[in-house]
């Protein structure tokens, strides 16, 4: 089979609600800032031997040239190891490279848990947003005049920009509302995957700039009352999040579990990412409920188990990224709820992350 037709195969395999194509998608050529000096200092401070880089999933073909890159600043006898765990955020840690490597570099995050052993490297975007941000105040922004308050976030690759942006929507006459979600974020106006606390503002309208359509669709989801306006530069699009198609798909697996009989309930073993007592809380009152421990949740190593619905008490995204594609209903606690009748239908929340690991 043909790459085109292997791509046009998989994209007929995708229904409604499906968003693992949403984020990482670039159409820009993007310089990124390594921070290998940074690198090189702290292997000597540390007189380090071993050094582990950690790449997200988009980032990932460029960890060889880095290693390269690096390994010409260090002394020969440093070994540089490229994580091949996959990595979807700053909570999903190679834990297993971080405890064998003298220093640790995390890139594509900012530091959600601080801790001398890790070196994070936010990789910022070198992306000019101030284009689509004025195709969204022209587009779907009320003029300020008519509504002067406007909530502003957007993710770790722009931080560098947030500024920026704030004073640039003020020098259009408007009243910019920004705050630093819970202990979960690093910045003021930062939003996760997960969580989108940095959202709560006392504006009408939110102005998310950044690529990809999960993160503003989860905020839109969060906060129903408001209008979460999308101003992307890396695709170079502006567009207004819309939940219709991605609460159509979890309506329709709460629906397909409610005759489930055996339940299997995932405790996810990475870092960061488990919710023990949703999971303790479930199985101690279920007996047909059956706690499964797994570090990477994929729908393969599902199948066996043999369940007819499972809950995930890990990362959300997991629910929502690839729901779609796992072959038994897989919910959210407060989907499960819904599906064994402690909780109404009309009650369905986006699943979010909050607080500490």
């Amino acid at each position: 089979m043909s790459k085109d037709s292997r791509g046009e195969a998989e994209d007929a395999a995708r229904t409604e609600g499906d968003l693992r194509e949403t984020g990482m998608s670039l159409r820009h050529d993007r310089e990124w800032d390594y921070e290998l000096d940074r690198i090189v200092d702290a292997v000597e401070e540390r007189d380090a031997e071993t050094v582990g880089l950690q790449f997200p999933e988009g980032l990932k073909r460029r960890g060889p040239r880095v290693a390269d890159d690096l390994r010409a600043e260090l002394p020969d006898d440093v070994t540089v190891m490229i994580s091949g765990q996959p990595c979807y955020g700053a909570c999903d840690l190679d834990t297993y490279l971080m405890r064998r490597t003298d220093v640790f570099v995390h890139f594509g995050h900012s530091p959600m848990k601080e801790s001398d052993k890790i070196i994070y490297v936010p990789l910022f975007s070198n992306v000019d947003v101030f284009p689509i941000m004025e195709r969204a105040l022209d587009e779907e922004l009320a003029p300020a005049d008519e509504d002067e308050d406007v909530g502003l976030v957007t993710t770790a690759q722009h931080m560098n920009k947030f500024d920026e942006m704030r004073s640039w929507l003020e020098e259009r006459g408007y009243t910019v509302h920004t705050r630093k979600g819970d202990e979960r974020l690093t910045h003021e106006g930062q939003v996760l995957g997960c969580n989108y606390a940095s959202a709560d503002v006392d504006a009408d309208q939110m102005l998310y700039v950044g690529g990809g359509k999960f993160h503003p669709l989860g905020l839109a989801m969060e906060h129903p009352d408001k209008k979460v306006i999308i101003a992307d530069p890396v695709n170079n699009a502006v567009s207004v999040a819309d939940t219709e198609k991605f609460m159509k798909q979890r309506y329709g697996a709460v629906h397909r579990a409610m005759d489930a009989e055996e339940w299997g309930v995932i405790f996810c073993t990475k870092i960061g990412q488990g919710r023990w007592d949703q999971a303790q809380e479930i199985v101690e009152n279920n007996d047909d409920a059956y706690l499964i421990t797994m570090d990477e949740v994929t729908p393969d190593r599902l199948t066996n188990f043999g369940m007819d619905a499972y809950v995930n008490t890990g990362c959300p995204r997991i629910t929502t990224d690839d729901g779609p594609q796992f072959k038994k209903p897989m919910l959210t606690p407060q989907e499960y709820r819904i599906a064994i009748g402690e909780e109404p239908l009309e009650a369905l929340e986006f699943d979010t992350f909050h607080g500490t690991w």
